[in-house]
């Protein structure tokens, strides 16, 4: 019998911030020279909230950051430009891109997030992030976000939202080429390729993330480890991508637990991840997809405790609803 798979979301609720996303005005002649210009010393990042179209010969060796309101609606078109250092390694904070929200300007506030990006065609040498309240799950605000119901929402609040890259190459050279961060929702990933060398994974979706969209995409990242990490992350689409995996693993779903103190409270659910084919190569080969990859298998479970709620008082994944067939292995 076919397997019958879920609908796709409505629409409406898939566009629903681009739709009411007023478009960015575009960059001036000295926005685009600026960018451009060798890096200094008190000069080597650009904070971008405008438009801008790059021509395919373009070098830009600053770091490009998208940062707040004031860069919603904005697109990033290489046309086929090169962003970062060709051959260079990489160092984790030095990102290549980075979106990114602004902290409350009082505390209780609400976040001041970027909506409606659209980065596309992009040669991109390093590594792309996108976070809200924190850069990773043990960031100190989002741990003491975590230490009370709502959390997931608040994360989801304070995080970017709606981010679109298409048609870009993204070459690792260490850290993570693009990682979610948590509370991140509806990036959407279509038609690029993740290549390089990373020290972790391709792809992390980090805690409390969600709706994010994998579609159409080539993963031929060396990695040390599995991947796509959907690391307490759920309702994502993972659908109709390549993967070329050298003895590692191609997604592992789980719910890291305790790790910097942070109590993780979504589980890793509801996703669909299907239609892809793994090519896989070694001796030894891991699986192709793994649910509640992990289990309480870890030194740091510990760290969140007392607290009666999530990861807190159940180490356990406890991933459910997850569609994860069919799928092709050569």
């Amino acid at each position: 019998m076919p397997l019958a798979l879920p609908p796709p979301d409505p629409p409406a609720l898939v566009h629903q911030v681009a739709a009411t996303q007023v478009a960015a005005a575009p960059c001036d002649a000295s926005l685009r020279a600026r960018l451009l210009a060798p890096p200094t010393a008190g000069d080597d990042e650009v904070p971008l909230t405008c438009s801008l179209r790059l021509s395919k010969g373009d070098r830009v060796l600053k770091h490009i950051v998208i940062e707040g309101a004031a860069a919603s609606g904005l697109t990033l078109d290489c046309a086929g430009a090169t962003l970062g250092r060709q051959g260079e390694p990489a160092h984790l904070g030095a990102y290549t891109i980075a979106v990114r929200s602004r902290p409350p300007a009082r505390p209780g506030g609400e976040w001041d997030r970027p909506s409606g990006i659209r980065i596309r065609d992009c040669m991109v040498f390093g590594h792309v992030r996108i976070w809200g309240m924190g850069e990773n799950g043990q960031g100190p605000i989002l741990r003491d976000s975590s230490r009370s119901l709502g959390h997931t929402a608040r994360a989801q609040a304070a995080a970017p939202t709606d981010v679109t890259i298409t048609g870009t190459t993204i070459v690792a050279a260490g850290p993570i080429p693009l990682y979610l961060g948590p509370g991140v929702t509806k990036v959407a990933v279509r038609g690029s390729r993740l290549a390089g060398r990373s020290v972790s994974t391709a792809l992390y979706l980090d805690a409390e993330s969600a709706e994010n969209r994998i579609e159409d995409n080539d993963f031929e990242t060396e990695t040390a480890r599995e991947t796509v990490a959907v690391d307490g992350s759920a309702r994502n689409r993972i659908i109709g991508n390549r993967f070329t995996l050298r003895g590692q693993g191609g997604v592992r779903l789980y719910r890291n637990c305790g790790e910097g103190g942070t109590v993780r409270h979504q589980t890793p659910s509801d996703n669909v991840i299907t239609g892809n084919t793994f090519r896989t190569s070694g001796f030894f080969q891991a699986a192709p997809i793994v649910v509640n990859s992990r289990n309480g298998w870890r030194l740091t479970c510990g760290e969140d405790a007392g607290y009666p709620f999530g990861s807190s008082i159940d180490n356990a994944d406890h991933g459910t609803g997850n569609v994860v067939a069919p799928n092709t292995v050569e």
